[in-house]
């Protein structure tokens, strides 16, 4: 799977603070990510990564995320 810094994606099941939309921070043979909603940072191997994703967000849903962030 092809995943790049900056990159917002959803995952399967949802954060403890309720939210499943997370920002790639870095990328390699380990896959960090921080939480869009409280911020967490987590790092974990790309295969167990890639199994909890479910969707990567276009652009267009990108604008919808920030007036959201924005609103909190």
């Amino acid at each position: 799977m092809d995943l790049e810094l900056g990159q917002i994606v959803r995952t399967k099941k949802k954060h403890p603070c309720g939210n499943d939309l997370w920002e790639i921070v870095r990328v390699g043979a380990d896959i960090k990510a921080r939480c869009l909603g409280c911020g967490h940072v987590v790092m974990m191997g790309r295969p167990k990564f890639e199994k909890l994703l479910r969707k990567i967000k276009s652009p267009k849903d990108l604008e919808k995320i920030e007036k959201y962030r924005q609103k909190k």
